[in-house]
């Protein structure tokens, strides 16, 4: 009995967990679109700065769904979650912020171009990529009621959020690119997470704030 309340009280609506794994599927493509535009006067934009990108991108998915599906297992909560926005938003701010001072040494100090956008692109994007992969497998654990609907939620969450990332290329690459500076599509996606993040705790407060008064109801009952 006490396990199911707690349950109840840490629950999110589920539609709450889909859009914001559709903002972070968004969010995670309009940075990569971005990331040779940004590194293009250090590096250039030829095909191995692209797969520089590409490459560090994919592996620190990787290491962010190993790390969230861990993370999953141990009390599973929307405070967490919300975190994980945010800390992903704070952590892409070395890119608009310090990019220039990232790159000139590396540049200075790798000749080879491959390389330098290489590891030019593991300090600027492995970090926030990573946080940003830890959220798909924490969302199917938020969604996911019992194990028979699990395989389910986890194809909506990840049809939801490779929409999204599908929605971030194009609109990226097609308008905002034309429409805006670099660094205010950038603000743009830290103002988007971290108002996913804030969504996410409100949500939460208001989720519990009902529980609490459900329980207290049946009580007096």
């Amino acid at each position: 009995m006490k396990t199911s309340t707690s349950s109840n009280l840490h629950s999110l609506p589920k539609i709450i967990v889909i859009c914001v794994a559709f903002v972070s599927g968004f969010c995670i493509m309009t940075i990569e679109m971005l990331g040779a535009r940004i590194m293009s006067p250090y590096f250039g934009g030829s095909l191995p700065v692209w797969g520089s990108i590409i490459t560090i991108f994919m592996l620190a998915l990787a290491c962010g769904y190993l790390i969230g599906g861990r993370l999953s297992t141990r009390n599973p909560n929307p405070v967490t979650y919300a975190l994980f926005f945010i800390a992903a938003a704070l952590s892409s701010l070395p890119i608009i912020l310090f990019a220039d001072f990232i790159m000139e040494p590396i540049f200075l100090a790798v000749e080879d171009p491959r390389y330098g956008s290489l590891l030019a692109s593991i300090f600027l994007y492995f970090v926030p990529t990573c946080l940003l992969g830890m959220i798909s497998p924490y969302s199917v654990r938020l969604l996911v009621d019992s194990e028979e609907h699990s395989g389910h939620m986890a194809g909506i969450l990840f049809f939801v959020s490779t929409i999204g990332s599908a929605a971030g290329t194009l609109g990226t690459s097609f308008y905002f690119v034309l429409w805006f500076e670099i660094n205010q599509i950038l603000w743009g996606s830290v103002f988007a997470l971290i108002c996913a993040g804030g969504f996410v705790l409100v949500a939460n407060h208001l989720a519990q704030g009902m529980g609490l008064k459900s329980q207290v109801h049946q009580y007096g009952k």
